[in-house]
């Protein structure tokens, strides 16, 4: 098992049926594995942080925000951050407003995005940009807008919009952002070869269910984030 590998991952878990159960195993194996982070819905992060912080572990619990379809108004987006936040949330991954971004509302969508990040005060805010809804040219349009808005990282996708991170993808999100930004892959990274491939195309993070398989290189089972 690689330590550094999974110090670079978000263990993930977003479904809409996921128990207590399931999210006190989460938090066991994020401090077991040393994953950077637990990835949840917004109204689970104040049971994983707590439990984070009764294990001693190392791992935050983080939220997502606007999850999974982005479309929320910017004021729910900016509520949902606040509470977020004061339950410990310690980062905030958001969706970009897709439809508004496809009907160039640029400037709704640069608010939308600043104001999450105000709401999230000194907590890093992913911007996640739905990468199989859009193409080239919007990609790099949110990027550009995700950084003058002042977000720590452009994120590939939701995991729950079809396709998923890509080799291209990260590249090009990479190539716009240039270093000035992290970048996070997530959506169907399933293995040990998908992460390495991926850190290897530029991400900084990875946003992953499966990532017990992937840090103990095994076949992981079923579908998932």
């Amino acid at each position: 098992m690689s330590k550094d590998l999974a110090s670079k991952i978000d263990h993930t878990l977003l479904k809409a049926d996921a128990t207590e159960l399931e999210l006190t195993r989460l938090c066991q194996e994020a401090k077991e594995f040393g994953f950077a982070t637990v990835c949840v819905n917004s109204s689970r992060v104040a049971f994983c942080a707590k439990l984070l912080k009764k294990l001693k572990a190392k791992s935050k619990a983080i939220a997502v925000i606007g999850f999974p379809l982005g479309a929320m108004s910017t004021a729910a987006k900016v509520f949902e951050t606040k509470q977020a936040v004061k339950d410990g949330a310690a980062e905030i991954d958001m969706v970009l407003a897709i439809g508004q971004l496809k009907d160039k509302n640029f400037d709704y969508v640069l608010n939308d995005i600043r104001k999450v990040v105000k709401a999230a005060g000194r907590k890093k805010v992913k911007v996640i940009l739905e990468t199989a809804l859009l193409d080239a040219e919007e990609k790099r349009i949110a990027c550009s807008l995700a950084q003058e808005a002042g977000a720590t990282f452009v994120k590939t996708c939701t995991g729950f919009g079809g396709g998923g991170a890509s080799v291209e993808d990260l590249q090009l999100m990479r190539a716009t952002v240039g270093t000035t930004m992290l970048v996070k892959a997530s959506g169907g990274i399933r293995t040990h070869a998908d992460a390495i491939k991926m850190i290897g195309a530029g991400a900084d993070r990875i946003g992953a269910s499966a990532s017990v398989a992937i840090v103990k290189q095994e076949k992981a089972s079923g579908a998932g984030y």
